[in-house]
């Protein structure tokens, strides 16, 4: 019998990663020989933050310990404990779990896998990070998308949120602060987010990754801190506050009343078994992260409001250009005056070399533009790119 050849399953055919895929096309224009500018991947690593040698000393320590067998599924007792305890700092006390995962995406990952059925929807913040629209094709759900409001600072949308809730719908997520507009939701917002919650017996999924990468002096409220009924998990991680996503060490810190949420947490469980565990010595770094000297977030947060403000400066020197200022993280989602983002960012790639992401690869409203800008790279680099979008938007715009 001939071979045939080999179909993968259709749940694979809406996987997209915009951050990534744009990878190829700047990889062939970077063969040319044009100078490169990267402002579309959100690790601190490649560019000129480190890790605190406190986390890296630690994960070394363990490995020259041997601690390189499997480690408990849920994580170990240390780690678990000063997890907690960071929680507890955040005002979260009502927790019933917590986990470590590799990454805060495999957290992430099974907490809806563990929740929804197929045909089943959760409530999308859009935009929004992209892993949540991968895991939705992979579960085989419902897209339920609920829109952020540009004109008031890309809060979430809470009528919208509101006449999206459907007898299908089982939890809503909140990305705060928001990866890709750099947003951080205001209390109020977040109260109406858990009324509604409360009111249709949804799950709240906190993704607070850059939960301490804050500017200006302001303050993030964590959802879970506002009630203690409301069923929560909170999510976190290495990866941006601490410099360490190569570590793939994330975590989850489950909420709210235990007569509601046994069962669910118990399905959390057999699939944190069912995967043995996470990476084991890297989580001999939890604990001098989150307990040990934060010097390094002060360096890192002063250097990020240097380069936000330098990009606020000069985008808004660029007729066309439309910009919600960042609040925290180190993105932000200007909006263009164009037809088509992708094909924007595609010849802004091929003619300047800039990488940015396009806005769709976000989601965002229907007749409206965007693109992501990762403002981590060092100030010369942000100057020069800036020129570059500039120089560029100006001529599109007048050919296009």
């Amino acid at each position: 019998m001939a071979l045939k050849k080999i179909i993968p399953a259709h749940k694979t055919n809406d996987v997209k990663y915009a951050i990534r895929d744009i990878i190829a096309l700047a990889d062939s224009v970077a063969k040319t020989g044009k100078q490169m500018y990267y402002l579309n991947i959100g690790d601190p690593n490649i560019y000129d933050f480190v890790t605190p040698n406190t986390v890296v000393n630690a994960a070394c320590e363990a490995i020259r310990s041997n601690k390189n067998g499997y480690a408990p599924s849920s994580g170990i007792k240390d780690a678990l404990e000063a997890i907690r305890l960071d929680a507890n700092n955040k005002g979260i006390f009502n927790i019933l779990d917590a986990f470590v995962t590799n990454g805060a995406s495999e957290a992430i990952e099974i907490c809806l896998t563990a929740l929804l059925n197929q045909g089943e929807n959760f409530l999308m913040p859009t935009p929004g990070y992209p892993l949540y629209t991968a895991v939705q094709s992979k579960l085989e759900l419902e897209p339920n998308p609920y829109y952020l409001d540009e004109s008031n600072g890309w809060q979430p949308d809470i009528e919208d949120i509101r006449s999206k809730i459907n007898s299908r719908t089982r939890a809503i997520v909140l990305i705060n602060p928001n990866n890709p507009t750099g947003s951080i939701c205001k209390p109020e917002t977040l109260l109406e987010i858990v009324k509604l919650a409360k009111e249709h017996n949804l799950v709240i999924l906190a993704d607070e990754i850059y939960d301490k990468l804050i500017f200006d002096g302001a303050k993030m409220t964590s959802i879970a801190a506002l009630d203690d009924e409301v069923s929560c998990i909170t999510f976190s991680g290495l990866s941006k506050n601490y410099v360490a996503p190569g570590f793939r060490i994330g975590w989850g810190v489950v909420s709210g009343k235990q007569e509601y949420l046994s069962e669910y947490v118990e399905a959390i469980n057999k699939l944190l078994r069912s995967r043995v565990s996470s990476n084991h010595p890297e989580q001999y770094a939890i604990v001098p992260a989150l307990q040990g000297d934060q010097s390094h977030l002060v360096d890192m947060v002063t250097r990020l409001e240097r380069r936000r403000n330098l990009m606020i400066d000069a985008l808004a020197k660029i007729d066309g250009i439309d910009l919600v200022p960042p609040e925290g993280a180190f993105y932000a989602f200007p909006t263009i005056k164009v037809r088509d983002d992708n094909h924007f960012v595609t010849q802004l790639i091929k003619e300047t070399g800039v990488i940015v992401v396009p806005g769709s690869g976000f989601g965002q409203r229907p007749g409206t533009s965007h693109f992501r800008i990762v403002t981590l790279p060092q100030e010369e680099v942000l100057t020069k790119a800036f020129a570059l979008i500039a120089e560029f938007y100006a001529y599109y715009r007048n050919n296009n």
